[in-house]
């Protein structure tokens, strides 16, 4: 077919008819159609090809990250090298309580045996019978599980091995063990699915960046500041089978869901449905997400109030929210933390303030409407919550409010000193504003926020300043949406993980992950144009990059360097011993830790462990330490016997450990137990000599086990 004759022509101002524009001549011109064509087609396969592209560097990135945790735990640990009792061990505190739960299931029967016995637990905290499966969000332990028998069932079929097995020779007069490698080996089949998902997750903060940024240099911005400052942004290489290193990831990605969301001209209800799915992937993994799921709700509501977006982007956000949290809630079959939490209370009030929009939007003066719409925000969240925890009586969650409330004021008691004495739990140390300030991930957000804030207010000075314009972006439409909505939900979202990390120090897993991904925005053209042409921008960048990886290389090499090789002879001794020596229904009371690890080990009866939110394991918790507080020991006894416990570890580091001034276990006792304030502890009693309310029926260098007679 002949491509169309095209003739110019022009408009006469005077009558507004179109006529040939003087000076052009008439004859045709040279057809362009096709070769427009060609060009959006190459246009196009670059485009196709470059998004390859970068999807290929992502895979490149994730199994970089991988390969590197992977080989720090490897190098820390040896753990190629450990028989399969050292490698449970290995796993000490809450890591060994959740990695019991998934040895339950993988050597049962039948799998559903093994769900049965995880859901009607009687072992860990007798004589209760529990469902750990509720208690302790253990789905990331029941995937692995089915994974494992489906792995084991389709290589026996196939008849190839799955595992490869030696004796190691251990040395220094202990007995010689078997090693066995391979994903065959229950403990590697678990630690290598968690290195994998943390390999996706910087995957994922790649195309973040890249996203965020609008550049592919941004998404490198992200990935080398996350590197040069590994060690403040995860401890996965250290902790796997802790929950945050499965439910960080989804974190990760149910954020990346909602920046598309708020950047996005269109919405629709499908976004909700991938938020909820996302919502629900980082929730039942971990108790804690409903924290960093309110800092996000606040975050995204703030934007709302400001007029970023409107009514109906901000409905498909909080269905996306109830979606999640409906089904996390069945799933966690009606956990009580979910429904006391201030997650729910203000995902209740906020949905409320947004359906009521008409009225408030009715009071017109926009400072007025933002003091009503937080007023019924803070108000309305406290009341919900505290209604709901005194309609159905429920404490679980208490113990947070007493450890804020203990950090800003001289309020303590038994459990918030077990807390706040420990370091994860106490303020951002002194250190870690330091140690982002050398690597310039600090310097380097702050020109970002300074860059960022000062272009917003310009442009919200420029709407106001031409009312028409500002009455279309900010009252009059349910649809209504503003550039850069995402910018300013990411501003609050650090702003809240900034306040986290400071009050719990542990947290700043939330908060150096986001400084990274915030210093992508370097690379955005929109923001940093004014630096002058895209190679002289990106030629800043990367120098940048090489004066970040100064302090960054040498942080690298550091954590290269750190070389071991996990050995607990004391506590092996001890766990064989248990296994040899006790019945199967011994029922064993102690330190947290230990107590995880002979659950792991031993399948004995405990009456407490390391999970420490639920009010009533508390409790126990603490009439179990009452063998480190000065009651006299008769005391002590009756306390425990009447538990059930015919078995109780002593460790004799508890009992003159100290962390700093009042952490002792003695003083945290003394807040609660004033009348027996100056007495001898009663485990350096126990210690020196425990008859006649106990018998020493082992012990070695480290631990103590003590018959209650």
């Amino acid at each position: 077919m002949a491509p169309r004759k095209r003739q110019v022509q022009g408009t006469d101002a005077a009558n507004g008819k179109s006529s040939p524009i003087k000076g052009v001549s008439k004859h045709k011109l040279v057809p362009k159609s096709r070769s427009g064509d060609e060009d959006s087609s190459k246009k196009n396969a670059t485009s196709v090809w470059y998004k390859i592209g970068i999807v290929f560097l992502a895979f490149i990135i994730g199994y970089t990250h991988r390969n590197h945790i992977a080989n720090m735990f490897e190098r820390d640990r040896h753990f190629s090298h450990l028989s399969t009792l050292e490698r449970e061990l290995a796993f000490r505190t809450e890591m060994g309580l959740y990695y019991s739960y998934y040895k339950t299931m993988i050597e049962s029967p039948t799998f559903l045996e093994g769900l049965d016995q995880v859901m009607s637990d009687n072992i860990t905290e007798f004589p209760l019978t529990i469902n750990t499966l509720k208690r302790f969000n253990l789905y990331p332990e029941v995937v692995l599980a089915v994974g494992f028998r489906i792995y084991e069932g389709v290589n026996r079929a196939l008849q190839r091995p799955t595992k490869m097995c030696w004796n190691v020779n251990r040395g220094q007069g202990l007995s010689p063990v078997q090693s066995c490698e391979g994903l065959g080996e229950p403990s590697y089949f678990y630690v290598e699915h968690v290195f994998f998902l943390n390999g996706l997750m910087m995957s994922a903060l790649f195309l973040f960046g890249t996203y965020l940024s609008g550049s592919l240099f941004g998404g490198v911005l992200t990935v080398a500041s996350f590197f040069f400052n590994h060690g403040e942004a995860t401890r996965v290489q250290w902790t796997p089978p802790l929950r945050e290193s499965f439910a960080y990831p989804f974190l990760v990605l149910q954020m990346f869901l909602v920046t598309h969301l708020l950047r996005s001209q269109k919405c629709s209800y499908i976004h909700s449905v991938f938020i909820a799915m996302s919502t629900v992937m980082f929730m039942l993994p971990w108790q804690f997400a409903q924290f960093a799921l309110l800092t996000e709700l606040i975050a995204v509501f703030a934007t709302y109030v400001l007029g970023y977006i409107g009514s109906r982007k901000m409905k498909v956000f909080l269905m996306g929210l109830w979606g999640g949290f409906l089904v996390s809630y069945v799933l966690l079959f009606g956990n009580a933390m979910l429904l006391t939490s201030f997650f729910f209370s203000g995902m209740f009030i906020i949905t409320l303030i947004v359906l009521l929009e008409p009225a408030i939007e009715a009071l017109r003066i926009p400072p007025l409407i933002w003091i009503v719409q937080g007023g019924m925000l803070a108000v309305g969240t406290l009341g919900i919550k505290f209604a709901v925890a005194k309609l159905f009586n429920i404490a679980d969650d208490a113990h947070i409010g007493d450890i804020f409330r203990s950090k800003f004021s001289d309020y303590k008691n038994f459990h918030t000193m077990l807390y706040t004495c420990a370091a994860e739990f106490d303020f951002m140390e002194a250190e870690t504003p330091w140690r982002v300030l050398k690597t310039l991930l600090a310097p380097a957000v702050i020109v970002v926020l300074v860059v960022v804030v000062y272009n917003l207010l310009s442009a919200e000075y420029t709407r106001w300043t031409n009312r028409s314009e500002a009455d279309i972006y900010i009252r009059k439409q349910t649809n209504r949406s503003k550039p850069n909505a995402e910018i300013v939900y990411h501003l609050f979202q650090l702003a809240a993980f900034t306040i986290m990390a400071v009050i719990i120090m542990r947290l700043k897993l939330f908060w150096t992950p986001h400084l990274c991904l915030m210093t992508s925005l370097l690379a955005s053209r929109q923001f940093f144009g004014w630096l002058g042409s895209r190679e002289r921008h990106y030629a800043m960048l990367a120098i940048l990059v090489a004066c970040m990886g100064i302090q960054g290389y040498s942080n690298l090499q550091t954590q290269w360097n750190i070389r071991g090789e996990f050995s607990n002879a004391p506590l092996e001794e001890m766990v064989e011993w248990i296994k040899a020596k006790t019945t199967k229904n011994a029922v064993f009371a102690g330190p947290m830790p230990t107590m995880a690890t002979v659950k792991l080990c031993t399948n004995r009866p405990i009456v407490n462990h390391p999970h420490y939110e639920d009010a009533g394991l508390r409790e126990r918790t603490k009439k179990v330490y009452m063998m480190y507080s000065r009651k006299p020991v008769y005391e002590v006894k009756k306390t425990i016997q009447d538990m059930g416990v015919d078995y109780v570890v002593l460790e004799d580091s508890w009992c003159v450990r100290r962390s700093r001034q009042g952490c002792s276990m003695a003083e945290i006792w003394d807040i609660e137990d004033e009348a027996n304030q100056g007495q001898t502890p009663a485990c350096a009693v126990l210690r020196d000599n425990p008859e006649p309310h106990f018998k020493k029926v082992f012990q070695n260098n480290v631990y103590q086990i003590l018959k209650i007679t």
